[in-house]
């Protein structure tokens, strides 16, 4: 179960605010901050979805690029002994190191 909420390709966070009594989050994944509130669930969620709307039709009128929250590829940084096993798991099964490591992301997250 998540608490993210999904939109046009867009993720983002569900917090509870006490001392408020709202909901409220942001997009996550992108450098711009694109907040949103709400009384309820579904409050929550038109907010979240018009944030996005509206960020993604300022882009337009601007003639700029909307920043893509995931766009494949990221560096990790995992221990010698780690890099040398899935390497040589790789050459073992004839693939690409990168092949290697997006079966066993792809298999930690049941893709």
């Amino acid at each position: 179960m998540s608490n993210l909420l999904s939109y046009k390709n867009y993720n983002g966070t569900v917090e509870y605010s006490k001392e408020d009594n709202c909901l409220f989050g942001k997009v996550v994944g992108i450098k711009s901050l694109l907040s949103y509130e709400g009384d309820s669930v579904q409050e929550l969620e038109q907010d979240f979805q018009s944030v996005v709307d509206e960020y993604l039709a300022d882009c337009k009128e601007r003639n700029v690029e909307p920043e893509q929250p995931y766009k494949g590829t990221f560096n990790v940084r995992i221990s010698p002994e780690l890099h040398r096993n899935i390497a040589v798991y790789a050459i073992e099964h004839g693939k690409s190191l990168n092949a290697a490591v997006e079966e066993a992301i792809g298999n930690m997250v049941q893709v």
